[in-house]
Formats: structure tokens, sequence, C-alpha cells
């Protein structure tokens, strides 16, 4: 028998969202459960481990927004899918350098993966730090939310339009030794769903992240509730795109998705237009999505490399400004990721966005 099978857990046939969460989520072979997938050693590099500036201008950037919200006694900061814990650990090293605000944070870490929290664990040791898998230990606001690569971990649904109707693609296991490809006619309620948002309008191939837009929507719910904001960061564009953009990634090299399952990264591009609509149907107002290169550079990422250059010899300069380049550069991470801010607070003067 096929190991790959494993993922299906005796169904015959899963939308593609099901099948990739079981791949990467599952409690015994999934991807998150079983490898470490950071770093050299690894299969991918985020920004918090190319440098630590991006953390840094993280950190500023939520200093600021309590600043904004008015300096409130207690604010409840919440790291969505941390990592390794390399961003949160540089953030309580900058939080202490402002006493006022370390006094009033409470740092949530949201992780589903057993697997990750111990590594996290081991990289943060703070007693501070709380960690949950819901959402129901938030109970104070303000809340500010921040996720770096979080949604585009997030299985989606794919689906083409035909013949006046919405077909989603599955998995299957039914036929040989292979996984195949077959297409379902989608039910009512995701049609309906689907046909609310206009910004799949007219489009032949959909990727929808119905997994994703639930966890969103009680996030929303507590920023709703409590008052506050979300600050994502990841990768993706700005206009539907018609395209399959699921992908994967094994030992920092593209790999077929259908392989080394469990072994290898599996993301999808996140699509900003739609994700800037969902927030504005549930009644938070929205920046403009910017790339991430507009805003580290608005956050004064180049002036503080400028100031711990003053202090490094030319070898450590370089590595510095090659690493600055990896995250600002155009066809680098700088235009690829993009930044979208979501929020509820009458005061809109929020750092890094016009």
């Amino acid at each position: 028998m096929n190991s790959n099978f494993k993922f299906f857990k005796n169904s015959e046939f899963l939308p593609v969202d099901q099948f990739f969460h079981n791949v990467l989520y599952d409690k015994k072979y999934g991807y998150y459960n079983s490898k470490q997938p950071f770093g050299k050693s690894g299969d991918f590099i985020t920004a918090p481990k190319i440098s630590n500036l991006f953390s840094e201008m993280i950190a500023i950037w939520i200093i600021s927004t309590w600043e904004l919200f008015g300096k409130p006694k207690k604010i409840n900061v919440i790291e969505l899918g941390p990592g390794d814990g390399s961003l949160t650990k540089v953030l309580l090293e900058v939080f202490r350098k402002f006493p006022k605000f370390n006094a009033s944070k409470k740092i949530y870490l949201y992780e589903m993966s057993n697997f990750l929290r111990k590594v996290q664990k081991k990289n943060i040791i703070n007693k501070e730090v709380k960690w949950i898998n819901s959402l129901d230990n938030i109970k104070e606001g303000p809340v500010i939310f921040f996720g770096n690569e979080f949604f585009d971990a997030i299985p989606i649904k794919q689906l083409k339009f035909q013949n006046n109707f919405y077909y989603e693609k599955y998995y299957t296991r039914k036929f040989n030794s292979k996984i195949k490809v077959i297409f379902k006619k989608v039910i009512s309620s995701d049609i309906k769903m689907i046909k609310s948002f206009k910004t799949l309008k007219n489009q032949k191939f959909i990727e929808f992240p119905k997994k994703g837009l639930e966890i969103l929507e009680k996030i929303i719910k507590k920023i709703l509730k409590l008052r506050g904001c979300i600050l994502m960061i990841d990768y993706g564009y700005l206009k539907s795109k018609n395209l399959d953009t699921i992908q994967s990634v094994k030992n920092h090299k593209k790999n077929n998705v259908l392989k080394n399952l469990g072994k290898a990264d599996v993301t999808s591009q996140v699509n900003f237009s739609l994700l800037k609509e969902f927030f504005k149907k549930k009644k938070l107002r929205v920046k403009n999505t910017i790339s991430q290169k507009e805003f580290l550079e608005k956050m004064g990422i180049l002036e503080r490399a400028e100031i711990l250059s003053k202090k490094m010899n030319f070898s450590e300069k370089t590595n510095l400004y090659l690493r600055l380049k990896r995250l600002l550069g155009k066809n680098l991470m700088g235009d690829l990721f993009k930044v979208i801010l979501a929020y509820k607070f009458k005061n809109d003067k929020f750092l890094g966005f016009k």
C-alpha cells in the first residue's frame, strides 16, 4: 500500500484543503509535528531568521500601536503561528528597553503544533509568555494580533468554474497505487460564500481559504469585542490570478506537491484582495496593502542598519546588507511579501502605513 495513503485517514476522497491539512498537521505524520522546518538545516528560512532587524521593526510597530491606543495599562499581544519562536524572542529583548510598555503587555503564542511548541519553548525561556490553541483565553483588550507567514500555511480549497457550475478539486486513492485528482460539484453553502466575494467574480480557477477565513473570523470577533488590530505579513498577490499557487519546498528547493508528503513544506500564496474584502465585510477598517519593502523602510530599518553598521567590520557590514537585500529586494521578499492591517479603532495613524 502507498505510504502516502495514510494522510487520507480511511477516506477515499479528500478536498485539497483537508488533504494538505492532514499532510501538515497530522499528530503522528504531519510535517509540522515531525520535524524542524526552519533555518539552514530545515526546508525554508523566514524573515526573523534572516535578520533580527525584521523582528525589531515589528517590536517598534507594536509599541507604537500601544501608544496610539492611549498607552493602556494592559494590552494583549498575540503572535499567530510563531514558527521556531525567533520573532518573539527578539520582541521580548526590545520590549525590556521600554519599561512602561513592558509592564503593560501580555504575550500569547497561538500554535497548533505540539512539536513546534516544544521548539518555541526551548528558544523562549520566559514565564510571561503563554501558549494557546484557542482564542477563548483572550478576555481583555485592547488586542494586537500579528502573523508572519501564518496565513500561507493554512491549506486552501481549489475550484474551477465550468459549464455554469463550480467544481471542487479532490485527491483520491480509489483507483490504484497513486494519488489521483478528481473534481466534484461544490456544495451549495460554499457556492453562496464564494459568490459573495466580488474579488472572485468571473474567475475560472479559484483558490478559496475557507479554513483560514474561519480562523480569521474568530480573531475578528475578538478585535470587534475588545478593540485592537491584526497585522499580517505574507507571500501573496493583490489581484485574483486564476492560477494554482500551491507549492512545496524541501531542503530550500521546489518539490512536487504530492511527493515527500509529511516531509516537505506545503504553502499557497495569499490573495490580499480577498482578505481585504473579508475584513471589510466583517466591519473592520483596513489599510491599503503595501509591500514588505515599503513597510520596513517606513519603519526605519535602513536607519537602524546604518547605526549598527558603524560598529561593524567590513565582513559584518557585508553580511548585514546582504540580509537586508533579501528582506527588501524587489524580486526577493521585498515585493513578493505584502503587509495588511485591519483594525477597530478611531485613530488610524498607524506607523508604517499612509
